[in-house]
């Protein structure tokens, strides 16, 4: 696959019927390589490995209503109260961060309300925290560790 801007992870690989699939340490089962799941599964490990998020705050590729249309988030991050502390957009590397992106990740946090927004699609990542009373959201230079953010308030 193809190099990600994010550290070298060691990942376990399994190939049957000459399809290759990838471990998520999250759903703890193979998943199917592809290169939205190559990002995916590389900001898995960016959120466990560099940022310590701890795994069991993690959630993965879970069903979302939107004005009734069914839809489905890349990764949320939960806070010890149930609330989302970080929602996660994944897209394939040869896929283009646009507006279109960032409207799709506002429309889903409409429902979910997360504090902040990372848009990624492997090579490029964005982040950004939530200001709800003025409806924007500011951009950071980087995520917030979890050891010194606001997940444990």
């Amino acid at each position: 696959m193809q190099q990600l801007n994010f550290p070298s992870y060691n990942f376990r690989f399994k190939n049957s019927e000459n399809k290759v699939s990838i471990f998520d340490d999250i759903r703890k089962k193979f998943i199917q390589l592809t290169p939205e799941e190559w990002v995916r599964q590389n900001t898995i490990q960016f959120l466990l490995q560099e940022k310590n998020y701890p795994k069991s705050y993690l959630n993965i590729e879970k069903l979302i209503k939107i004005n009734d249309i069914t839809k489905r988030y890349d990764i949320v991050v939960f806070q010890p109260d149930g609330t989302i502390f970080l929602l996660i957009e994944c897209k394939a590397p040869e896929v283009k961060i646009s507006q279109e992106t960032f409207d799709q990740i506002a429309r889903y946090n409409l429902t979910l309300k997360a504090q902040h927004l990372m848009v990624t699609n492997g090579l490029n990542h964005y982040f950004c925290q939530m200001d709800f009373e003025n409806e924007k959201y500011v951009f950071l230079k980087e995520l917030p560790d979890f050891s010194n953010n606001q997940i444990h308030k």
